[in-house]
């Protein structure tokens, strides 16, 4: 379903179709340089100055567009500036993760103003998981006057792969328990905004590309390590789904074809090893040798285990060298397949920084071609825990700037 179809309503994954016209173009360019005047977008665009001025003439009564007033002069009359305007809507990002909610409230720069999360078992709750994120989403818009007036759109990150084809469905392999819809609909509708929904990975990699260490970079992989573990890959300067929308699930990449089995059915999976349960099922096989361990104190959490391992614990440490081997493999295929110039780590086990990063490239180094290693760097998001909520409301940003029904008229913003 296109954006175009359902006005400002209905479901929504990944980018709308670009709308072709010079008017979105131009607006883009305003948002892209923040700052500009129409003789530069006369000359970035190659538009005539007339041309530029019609379009500029239509845009400023949106409010997205203001003037400035005159800017330094290369000979002749200054030029007038213009601005995009920043704080003209309001955002709302979901990420849904398997074992938690975050909802973030951005402003048109990707400015988080209100963060809310909190834990909660989203596999198996789905109607309680609704409610949450419906809280959350509340105490987001309650924290910034006028928040809900300026809403532009609700944008929703998945912990599953989403068929382009039906985006309001859900895997009822990796979620059986929701029964295949997602069933936010409602709560776009009570907002009277447009619901965009895609996977957790892809809005990850989303929102390195705009905002984190993906600018400017045109290929390059999004790798989430969470409860479970995927990717989201930029191909030539945008999200590659693949055939049917699941493309990206490292954490299904068979590591060890004799190894244990994954909810996905297959054995050996990259999720068996280096995915959250994993790790804490590993932290427990190896305590009876670590009685001194700072996980001795208490059960084992994916958390506990990081801090352990932050804090020069050997057993933190060494469960932290095991997954980075295991990812390496997973890693060191991917270069070899895909080439990409970067691979950005993201999720909780990102922020142990050098502690997972030097044992990956050593064994990253060891099983990947040459040329594959020269053109690449592996490193760890710049945007920390909140960057797929953030690339869910870049989701959202991304469509907009192609649609301009989507954004609230001035009028309403101020009613």
């Amino acid at each position: 379903m296109s954006h175009e179809a359902s006005g400002r309503n209905g479901v929504q994954r990944g980018r709308a179709p670009r709308a072709g016209t010079l008017t979105h173009a131009v607006l883009r360019l305003v948002w892209e340089q923040r700052r500009i005047s129409r003789a530069d977008i006369a000359r970035l665009t190659g538009l005539s100055r007339s041309t530029i001025t019609e379009i500029v003439s239509e845009l400023l009564p949106t409010g997205l567009v203001r003037e400035l007033g005159a800017g330094p002069s290369r000979g002749g009359r200054p030029p007038i500036v213009l601005e995009f305007d920043d704080n003209a809507a309001r955002i709302l990002g979901i990420e849904m993760g398997a074992a938690h909610v975050a909802v973030a409230l951005t402003d048109l720069r990707g400015e988080v103003l209100a963060w809310q999360h909190s834990a909660h078992a989203v596999r198996d709750d789905p109607v309680g998981t609704r409610a949450e994120i419906a809280r959350l989403v509340a105490a987001c818009l309650a924290q910034v006057p006028g928040a809900r007036r300026r809403l532009l759109g609700l944008g929703i990150a998945v912990p599953a792969p989403v068929d382009p084809r039906h985006p309001d469905r859900l895997s009822g392999l990796v979620l059986p328990e929701w029964h295949g819809r997602s069933g936010f609909r409602a709560l776009a509708s009570r907002l009277r905004v447009p619901l965009f929904v895609d996977n957790d990975a892809n809005l990850g990699a989303l929102a390195e590309h705009w905002w984190g260490a993906g600018r400017g970079i045109d290929d390059f992989a999004y790798v989430k390590l969470a409860t479970g573990v995927g990717s989201g890959h930029f191909v030539r300067g945008d999200v590659y789904r693949g055939a049917t929308g699941v493309a990206g699930e490292i954490g299904h990449m068979a590591i060890d074809p004799h190894g244990k089995p994954c909810v996905c059915g297959l054995r050996g999976c990259l999720a068996t090893f280096v995915g959250a349960p994993a790790l804490v099922a590993r932290a427990e096989e190896l305590l009876p040798r670590h009685p001194r361990s700072r996980l001795a104190r208490a059960a084992p959490t994916i958390e506990s285990i990081e801090d352990a391992a932050l804090a020069g614990d050997a057993l933190g440490l060494q469960i932290v060298r095991e997954a980075a081997g295991h990812l390496g493999i997973a890693i060191a295929g991917l270069l070899n397949l895909m080439n990409p110039r970067l691979v950005i780590l993201g999720g909780g086990l990102a922020r142990l920084g050098d502690l997972l990063l030097d044992p990956l490239r050593d064994v990253v180094r060891n099983r990947t071609l040459v040329s594959s290693l020269a053109a690449a760097e592996v490193r760890t998001s710049e945007l920390g825990p909140r960057s797929i909520a953030i690339g869910a409301t870049a989701l959202v940003l991304d469509a907009a700037l192609d649609d301009l029904r989507m954004f609230p008229a001035p009028a309403e913003r101020t009613a």
